[in-house]
């Protein structure tokens, strides 16, 4: 036993120069949806935890849509992030090795499902997708799970038509994020759109955490002024991501912080998982393969 310890430790001395690569900085990309400064606003502790826990300056990046956050990945120049599981889905698909899900945001009530949520102004008498006929439907962003990928599936099985502008709906656009299609909605430049939530909770309270929590939280909505029009099946919600190169020692600090962020900073939490939830707890690729094949097939 002696001699196998012995060797352990000789083998790991020999190969930690080659696995030491070393960091000088930490970069953190935060998905679009919201706008910049709320983004970096509610993320800003967790950049002042790891640059406590990796010694190393740490830096947030907003990109203004989804796939700036993917790009960054895959091109080294973001570190880890937060991702939607149809963003998780482009990236592996794009470079199966550039990241890997470490962690997931569970819910109060233990699971990890989120929904796609539509709704709709209550005043526009518009109560359901039936109602919705010619109308103005909103999409968030073309990355996002519950914002596009999932209702642009889901909802066309609901009315037997596409999503195509003019077939069921009268119009079909991209608002750009989530943030912007409540706007559109609230402020009647879309009559309906999507956007997610963890479907716990109250409704005039934006649910427990999601986008209309966030909303709800800055002020931009009364969610008695809304009403939901349609939810889908529920969505795995997406992983926090690592870059594979990283060094061993930096994804270790970096997913035991994250795990521990609800423990150790409960308000910080909270800002960082869009609101109510229990923690971010351990998650592997294989819970995302069923969005992966769904973001497949949108591609052919």
């Amino acid at each position: 036993m002696k001699k196998l310890v012995a060797a352990l430790v000789a083998t790991s001395a020999l190969s930690a120069p080659a696995m030491a690569e070393e960091i000088s900085e930490f970069r953190i990309g935060i998905l679009g949806g919201e706008n910049a400064q709320d983004r970096l606003n509610n993320n800003e502790c967790l950049r002042e935890y790891t640059e406590d826990a990796l010694g190393v300056e740490t830096k947030l990046f907003a990109p203004a849509d989804y796939n700036g956050v993917i790009q960054g990945l895959l091109g080294g120049t973001i570190d880890m992030a937060w991702l939607g599981a149809s963003a998780y889905a482009k990236t592996y698909l794009s470079d199966p090795e550039a990241v890997e899900p470490v962690l997931v945001k569970v819910n109060v009530d233990g699971g990890y499902g989120y929904y796609s949520v539509g709704f709709a102004r209550k005043d526009s008498g518009i109560t359901s997708l039936d109602d919705m006929k010619g109308k103005v439907f909103g999409f968030g962003d073309p990355n996002s799970t519950s914002g596009y990928l999932i209702p642009s599936i889901e909802i066309p099985q609901a009315t037997g038509a596409t999503m195509e502008s003019g077939d069921y709906f009268g119009e079909v656009k991209f608002t750009g994020g989530h943030e912007q299609t409540i706007v559109a909605v609230n402020n009647g430049d879309v009559d309906g759109g999507v956007t997610w939530a963890d479907g716990l909770g109250n409704w005039e309270d934006g649910y427990n955490s999601g986008a209309l929590r966030r909303a709800v939280d800055a002020g931009l909505v009364d969610m008695n002024d809304m009403v939901e029009i349609w939810k889908s099946k529920p969505i795995p919600e997406g992983p926090v991501v690592l870059r594979k190169a990283l060094p061993a020692d930096v994804k270790e600090k970096m997913t035991a912080l994250m795990a521990g962020l609800a423990d150790k900073d409960r308000e910080c939490f909270y800002g960082v998982a869009a609101g109510e939830a229990k923690a971010f707890e351990s998650i592997t690729h294989e819970a995302y393969e069923i969005i992966i094949e769904a973001r497949k097939l949108k591609s052919n």
